[in-house]
């Protein structure tokens, strides 16, 4: 079972196992318990009286550990767990790096660019190097990985921070046979970029290319792309994009303007030639998927990453463990436990601005019905004073006297008295 279980790391991730006691399956919640007791099942029979018994056509006559590359693509085959490769090809600054990376999100798969992966080479190489056992009888594999480490400086150096390409091509081409790039697929970004640079890359060996019987020409089926992305701009453009960069970035790309206009015209004489790189995917039958950019705005990316996912089609490629259902589940459910708390208080402040508008409103409509009583007022105060002043001048003397002297006289009829001693005594003798 050891054995088997080392192959089956081999075949699908780095190769190393942890040994754990049995009591832990039990907390390992991707199994059922129909499967936990699977495990205890310790069946033994000769293998003799099975070939003999059972007359079936056998596969892997010598075993799963012998035969499991067959078995773990016949497995990838029938579950259709099979890795998406592409290349996105394009002048700089169009825009592979950003296309590619949103592809990667998307798909779940590994982005392979010429920087990051020859410092990922020399990193690992010096890491083997460091780290050498001197009791080991690796002295052969030791020397090889010392001369390929020296080989990778003295090009760069030599080269203007440039490899070879012999060397480049063997880099390359050890990433992508790499196991993560195998199973789960990649995003080749901006390489190959000559005719002869992706022959080199997805070439065969002779054993293999022998084994053929296909009519195209030989290539390596397991990391050949199964679609190719050219991206395409105009030079001014191009230039406008570069002009509008961040000097960070620039200086990351190595944009500056003489580089980027040698980098460019390379390009362009490139896919001048008769044979480019382009034509090599093209013999093979490769689907080319040609865009033109035009422009840098996000709806133009996501209409490309719209019509990149109607051709490559829906991800192929290993669903998320239980952990990881349940941590996007968690991730989901704090995602809208945040989104109603902040539609709440958006809300709740909506509401109150609200009623300050309906206070303001209220305390301004109060404001001005006092200002118009006030006024009112004053109008009537205005309009009533000269009958005032007339009253208080001609009719209240006359008018005072007559009820004193009513009050004197004390008559039957005081109404009829007031009135007769009002018309005598009219101050005008109306």
């Amino acid at each position: 079972m050891e054995e088997i279980v080392k192959t089956i790391a081999s075949a699908l991730g780095p190769g190393k196992i942890q040994k754990k006691p049995f009591e832990d399956a039990f907390l390992t919640q991707d199994l059922s318990v129909m499967e936990i007791d699977s495990f205890l099942i310790n069946l033994c029979m000769e293998a003799a009286c099975v070939k003999e018994l059972l007359s079936i056509p056998w596969v892997c006559e010598g075993g799963l550990v012998e035969n499991m590359e067959l078995v773990v693509e016949e497995y990838r085959q029938t579950r259709r767990l099979l890795p998406i490769r592409l290349c996105v090809l394009g002048p700089p600054a169009v825009g592979k790096s950003s296309l590619s990376q949103h592809i990667c999100d998307h798909y779940k798969l590994h982005h392979i660019s010429l920087k990051d992966v020859i410092s990922e080479t020399i990193s690992q190489l010096e890491e083997t190097v460091k780290n050498e056992d001197p009791e080991a009888d690796t002295e052969d594999s030791a020397t090889e990985v010392q001369e390929l480490l020296d080989g990778l400086k003295d090009s760069l150096e030599n080269n203007g921070g440039h490899l070879d390409d012999q060397l480049l091509v063997k880099v390359m081409k050890n990433k992508l046979m790499s196991n993560p790039c195998r199973n789960q697929g990649f995003v080749l970004d901006g390489f190959p970029k000559t005719y002869e640079q992706a022959k080199a890359l997805f070439s065969v060996e002779e054993e293999e290319s022998e084994e053929r019987t296909s009519k195209l020409p030989p290539h390596n089926e397991k990391i050949i792309p199964g679609f190719v992305l050219t991206l395409d701009a105009s030079d001014a453009f191009l230039k406008d994009r570069v002009m509008n960069l961040p000097e960070r970035l620039v200086e990351e790309k190595n944009y500056q303007q003489e580089h980027f206009l040698q980098q460019l015209a390379r390009y362009r004489a490139d896919n001048l030639l008769d044979t480019t790189v382009l034509n090599y995917f093209d013999e093979l039958d490769i689907m080319l998927l040609h865009m033109e950019i035009t422009s840098s705005d996000d709806p133009d990316c996501l209409l490309l990453m719209h019509k990149i996912k109607e051709t490559v089609g829906p991800s192929r490629n290993y669903g998320p463990s239980s952990q990881e259902v349940e941590e996007e589940e968690r991730q989901r459910t704090e995602e809208r436990m945040m989104q109603e708390a902040q539609e709440k208080a958006e809300k709740e402040q909506r509401e109150a601005q609200e009623a300050m508008q309906r206070a303001a409103l209220w305390e301004e409509w109060r404001r001005r019905l006092e200002e118009g009583r006030q006024q009112e007022e004053e109008l009537l105060e205005a309009q009533s004073l000269p009958m005032r002043n007339y009253l208080m001048e001609h009719v209240m003397p006359t008018l005072s006297q007559g009820l004193i002297q009513c009050c004197t006289v004390k008559p039957h009829d005081p109404v009829d008295f007031l009135a007769e001693y009002l018309l005598k005594n009219n101050p005008r003798n109306y």
